[in-house]
C-alpha cells in the first residue's frame, strides 16, 4: 500500500472553538528567539562564521574564520536589542515566550536574569543556532538531550516548550520521542494548536510564523520601514480578530529578534502595534505555554481509528457496503495514495467515488443493478441493507398508502424496462413528494443521460453514509 505522510487537512473545514481564557477573541503569542552566542562561529567549535539572519546583505559563511561584523550583530542583540525589548514588554504587561539557545542562555547570565524576573517562558530553541538538515538522526537526538540537560542546568528547570527552526525531517518526531515537551513549534501550518500522534506519544502542537516575523527585515522580500513591519501585524491581527468576532478565534503568533526588531528604526512598528492591539477588547496575550495548558485542557486529544492507518482487512470491512454490495471499489481505494487527509468523510469518500469513476461501464452498471427498487418488494420483504432500511425509511416510503405503493411499484417496472437498473436517488437530499416528482421526470430521460444520474446519486448515497462514520 501507498500511504502519504503529509497531513492537508488539518482541523477541516469546521475549527474546533479554542475557548481562550475570558471568551477572548484572538491570542496574540509573541516570540523574542534568543540565539546570541549561539550561533555559527568559530569560537564556538564550528566550521564557520554565522550568514543567517543579519543585517549584512548576501552574507556568506566563512570557513575556517571568524567573521568579526557578523559576531558583532549579534552582540548588539545581546547588549542592546535584547533590553531594549525587555523595557518595552515589561511595561507594557505582555509576557514573552523566550525561544532560547542553551547555549546562548549559557552566555548570557544577566539576561536570563531579566527573562526569569519578568515571569517570562524559556523554552529551549536547541542546543545551538546551526542548521539542522543534514544532521543524523543520532547526532540531533542527542543535540536535543544536550540542549534539555545544558538547559535545565542553566535556567533552573527544563523547557516544556521546543523550537528548532533550522530543522530537519526528523526534529518533530525526536523531540516528541524525548517525551517531556508540553509543545512543539516546528510547524507553521495552522492558525491553531492541534495534536500529532508520534508513536505512543499524543503531542501538542503550537504552530509558529515566519511571515508575522521580523526575521523579514533580514530576508527579500521583506520588511525596511518598521511602519511596513507595523502595518503587516495591524492587517493580520484584523483579519484574525474579524473571524474571532464571527465566532471563530484563532491564533497570531508573532516571531522577534534581539539583533533585528532591536534597532531603534525597527523597534517603533512594533510598539505601534502593542498601542493598536491595547484599543481592542477581547485580547488575550499569553505565553505560549499558557496557550498549551489551557488547548490541553479545553481540547485534550482523543485518539481514533483512521482509515489510512487502517489494514486491508479493516479497510474494507468498514467500508465495503459503502457502495451497495460492492465491496470490491474498498478493496481497489485500499491501494491509492491515503494519508492524513482521508481520514474523514471527504477523504474516504473520494477514494472510493475514484475507483468508481475508473471501473468499466460493466462495473458500474453492476453497482447499479445492485441497488433495490425504492419502496420495492425487498422492502416489503425486510431484506434490504441496513443503509437503505434507514435511507427509505427517512425519506418515508416504509410508510406508504396502498396507492402511493401501487405508483412507486409502477414506475419502477416501467424505469428498469426502459434503462436496465433500478432508479437511483439519495432520499436524505428529498422528501416522499420531491422523490416521487423526480421519478416522473428523470423516467423520461434517455438511458445515456439516466446512467450518468443514477451514478452520481450512487456517489451522492456514499457520502451520506460517510458522514454517518467519520468527521
Amino acid at each position: 500500500m501507498t500511504r502519504y505522510s503529509r497531513d492537508m487537512r488539518g482541523h477541516g473545514p469546521d475549527m474546533p472553538h479554542p475557548h481562550w481564557p475570558g471568551d477572548a477573541r484572538i491570542a496574540v503569542q509573541f516570540v523574542l528567539n534568543y540565539e546570541e552566542g549561539g550561533e555559527n562561529c568559530v569560537l564556538h567549535g564550528d566550521a564557520a562564521s554565522e550568514a543567517f539572519l543579519s543585517d549584512i546583505p548576501g552574507a556568506a559563511q566563512w570557513p575556517g574564520q571568524r567573521h568579526w561584523n557578523m559576531e558583532s550583530i549579534y552582540e548588539y542583540g545581546a547588549r542592546a536589542g535584547f533590553w531594549r525589548l525587555h523595557r518595552l514588554f515589561t511595561g507594557a504587561g505582555i509576557p514573552l515566550t523566550i525561544y532560547g539557545v542553551a547555549s546562548a542562555l549559557a552566555r548570557s547570565p544577566e539576561q536570563l536574569a531579566a527573562m526569569k524576573s519578568a515571569g517570562w517562558e524559556i523554552a529551549s530553541h536547541g542546543l545551538k543556532w546551526v542548521e539542522h538538515k543534514d544532521m543524523p538522526e543520532a547526532e540531533e537526538r542527542a543535540a536535543i538531550a544536550e540542549a534539555v540537560r545544558l538547559h535545565t542546568e542553566v535556567v533552573g528547570e527544563r523547557p516544556r516548550g521546543w523550537y528548532t527552526g533550522r530543522c530537519s525531517a526528523n526534529t518533530v518526531r525526536l523531540v516528541a520521542e524525548e517525551g517531556g515537551f508540553d509543545y512543539v513549534s516546528d510547524t507553521y501550518d495552522d492558525d491553531l494548536p492541534y495534536w500529532l500522534e508520534v508513536g505512543d506519544r499524543d503531542q501538542l502542537i503550537i504552530p509558529y510564523t515566519l511571515e508575522a516575523n521580523d526575521m523579514r527585515f533580514a530576508t527579500s522580500p521583506g520588511w525596511i520601514t518598521g511602519e511596513q513591519f507595523y502595518s503587516y501585524l495591524k492587517d493580520a491581527f484584523d483579519t484574525l480578530y474579524a473571524e474571532g468576532t464571527d465566532g471563530a478565534p484563532k491564533m497570531m503568533s508573532i516571531g522577534l529578534h534581539c539583533r533585528l526588531i532591536g534597532r531603534p528604526g525597527k523597534i517603533a512598528g512594533l510598539k505601534r502595534f502593542l498601542d493598536y492591539i491595547a484599543g481592542f477588547d477581547g485580547v488575550w496575550t499569553p505565553r505560549r505555554i499558557d496557550i498549551a495548558e489551557h488547548w490541553a485542557k479545553t481540547h485534550p486529544h482523543q485518539r481514533r481509528t483512521r482509515p489510512s492507518q487502517m489494514s486491508r482487512e479493516e479497510f474494507v470491512a468498514a467500508y465495503g457496503s459503502i457502495f451497495e454490495h460492492s465491496p470490491w471499489i474498498a478493496e481497489r481505494a485500499f491501494d491509492l495514495e491515503l494519508g492524513p487527509a482521508h481520514d474523514c468523510a471527504a477523504g474516504v469518500h473520494n477514494a472510493l467515488a475514484r475507483m468508481f469513476r475508473s471501473a468499466s461501464r460493466a462495473e458500474r452498471l453492476g453497482v447499479l443493478t445492485a441497488h433495490p427498487d425504492l419502496a420495492g418488494k425487498l422492502a416489503a420483504a425486510g431484506r434490504l441493507t441496513a443503509e437503505s432500511t434507514s435511507e427509505q425509511a427517512g425519506a418515508g416510503l416504509d410508510m406508504l398508502t396502498d396507492e402511493e405503493r401501487e405508483t412507486f411499484t409502477a414506475l419502477n417496472t416501467e424505469y428498469v424496462d426502459k434503462h436496465g437498473f433500478p432508479f437511483i436517488i439519495a432520499v436524505r437530499d428529498h422528501d416522499k413528494a420531491s422523490i416521487l416528482a423526480a421519478f416522473k421526470r428523470r423516467i423520461n430521460h434517455d438511458t445515456e443521460t439516466e446512467f450518468a444520474e443514477a451514478c452520481k446519486q450512487v456517489e451522492r448515497i456514499a457520502e451520506f453514509r460517510l458522514m454517518d462514520l467519520l468527521p
